[in-house]
């Protein structure tokens, strides 16, 4: 069995294309129309994982309210000091800053997407 991807839905199609395609760096794969939605499949940059953003014709003013069950979906980055630069370019924010994870180098920081999924995102050492 192979894990295909994550739906999450969406308030503004445009905001949540421009943040997880050039924030992210994922790429459209596909959309498809259903009676009442739109779906985008964004696939990362490596074709390892795809998150399906739907935008329904009727969407809740407000938008939509995020479970307590969900955490975050987790992005590894090559550096975050060069995604920082990135970020604040593009005039997003930190959740939370980056910080050092466990003492031996692994950083992570936290922003969220503009319907408020918690993103981490995870800078590794290599030794």
């Amino acid at each position: 069995m192979k894990f295909l991807h994550t739906m999450i839905r969406v308030k503004d199609i445009e905001a949540s294309l421009k943040f997880y395609t050039e924030l992210l760096n994922m790429k459209l794969d596909k959309k498809k129309r259903l009676d009442d939605c739109e779906l985008y499949f964004l696939d990362d940059e490596e074709g390892c994982a795809q998150i399906e953003l739907t935008y329904n014709d009727e969407t809740p003013e407000e938008g939509y309210e995020n479970g307590s069950a969900f955490g975050h979906f987790a992005f590894s980055v090559k550096s975050l000091d060069e995604f920082t630069e990135k970020l604040h370019s593009l005039g997003y924010e930190y959740l939370y800053e980056p910080f050092d994870l466990n003492g031996k180098g692994t950083k992570i920081a936290f922003i969220k997407d503009p319907d408020g999924n918690e993103i981490e995102l995870i800078e590794k050492v290599i030794w």
